[in-house]
């Protein structure tokens, strides 16, 4: 556990030249988020996700990642993956989405998703709709940063999260998800 952290630690420091964030993301809290329609692979199994129908089950984590099998992302997905009964018992469903292809996201679904919860590719329009563009150096890189939303079964955002340190992602949906009101409407 502590050699993780600070391997995690680590890798942050020497990220951190590389990449800005962006200053602040597009979607705020109480705003509408966007139609999302992608592949996927849950358990390196294809299928089509589609946040609207998601949403009919309750609220949905939808964690934007740079890229699979990378340090920080890799180690953020079993944060998720551990945390799973959790959100699960909150009622919520968790999706993590990046610029990957296909065939990598069912790599990673299996072995570093540990077969908990699904991913799926981002597109470069999903990216621009969630304000989610990784910057260096003042450009876009064509991968999304990394930032957590919370959707309420509405369609509104109930929390925002961004940030290139993936530690806080999990404990701070994962609380956003916990304190939503679940009762049907």
């Amino acid at each position: 556990m502590i050699r993780t952290t600070l391997l995690a630690a680590a890798a942050a420091l020497l990220l951190a030249p590389a990449f800005t964030a962006p200053a602040t993301a597009a979607l705020r809290t109480g705003t509408q988020a966007p139609a999302l329609r992608t592949q996927g692979a849950l358990a390196g199994r294809t299928f089509t996700f589609d946040l609207q129908q998601a949403l009919r089950q309750g609220p949905v984590v939808l964690y934007f990642f740079p890229k699979a099998f990378t340090q920080g992302c890799t180690l953020e997905a079993h944060a998720f993956a551990e945390a799973m009964g959790d959100f699960r018992a909150a009622g919520a469903q968790v999706v993590g989405l990046s610029s990957d292809d296909l065939p990598t996201l069912r790599r990673f679904s299996t072995e570093e998703c540990r077969d908990a919860f699904p991913v799926a590719i981002a597109s470069p329009a999903t990216i621009r709709a969630f304000d989610v563009a990784l910057q260096r150096q003042g450009q876009a890189t064509g991968v999304s940063d990394r930032t957590s939303y919370v959707i309420g079964r509405d369609g509104r955002v109930v929390m925002v999260h961004s940030d290139l340190d993936w530690r806080e992602h999990v404990r701070r949906t994962l609380a956003a998800v916990q304190a939503l009101d679940r009762r049907p409407r």
